[in-house]
């Protein structure tokens, strides 16, 4: 696996219970490579979620291991993981998670202001740029509010890739949309993670979805079965 890609070994979630510890993630392994998209399918309740939050290392696993982009997100210091999950990761939910009292280019911008730092020109640039390469540029100063649930939505995913994240993560992104915009949602994210050259891991209820996307894998009782 190359220092670009995604590799997991092992990689299990339990949580204690009174009888026996609940496992949400069991023994999964997987390997991605700089640019490979991964639709991970499985009904409610399966660990699809806990999979997902564990790769964006927003959750720690009970055991295994996760390497993103050669590095270990779990062997850093609290500072230096925050770093990494807003630099090298991009999330993209099925609630899109805008602030409300922000404009969308503020709201894509989101991740540079959260780095304690001025928003630099050039990283204005590039928020300009991707809500343009989404369909927005003339929705740039509109409020949440004031967008519709696709725009909501494209505007989540400009945000997703302003750092130029090695991975996007993917979490039922279209699950809140009609079929047009989600149709819709689904075919811009797969071509900008084509462009960007990001990896991509997208859970879904739609097989409908996951058969867009180059690697398909079911998630069921925590286990990872390859389709």
């Amino acid at each position: 696996m190359p220092s670009s890609g995604l590799s997991v070994q092992r990689l299990t979630r339990q949580y204690p219970a009174p009888s026996e510890p609940i496992v949400v993630v069991r023994d999964v392994s997987l390997e991605l490579a700089q640019g490979e998209s991964l639709a991970v399918t499985g009904p409610s309740g399966s660990g699809k979620s806990t999979l997902l939050y564990i790769l964006g290392a927003l959750e720690e696993p009970t055991s295994g291991q996760v390497v993103v982009a050669g590095q270990n997100p779990f062997d850093l210091d609290p500072a230096a993981l925050a770093r990494f999950r807003n630099q090298q990761v991009g999330f993209i939910f099925q609630d899109h998670h805008l602030l409300p009292q922000l404009t969308a280019l503020e709201n894509v911008l989101v991740p540079a202001i959260a780095d304690g730092t001025s928003v630099s020109s050039e990283v204005e640039l590039r928020g300009r740029t991707l809500l343009d390469r989404v369909g927005l540029t003339a929705r740039l100063d509109h409020r949440p509010a004031e967008l519709s649930g696709g725009e909501r939505q494209r505007v989540a995913i400009a945000r997703a890739l302003l750092h130029r994240p090695v991975l996007l993560l993917a979490d039922e992104p279209t699950g809140n949309l009609d079929r047009r915009n989600a149709d819709a949602a689904s075919s811009l994210l797969l071509e900008l993670q084509r462009e960007e050259q990001s990896m991509l891991v997208l859970v879904t209820h739609s097989d409908e979805l996951a058969a867009r996307f180059e690697r398909r894998a079911q998630l069921i009782d925590g286990s990872l079965q390859p389709q």
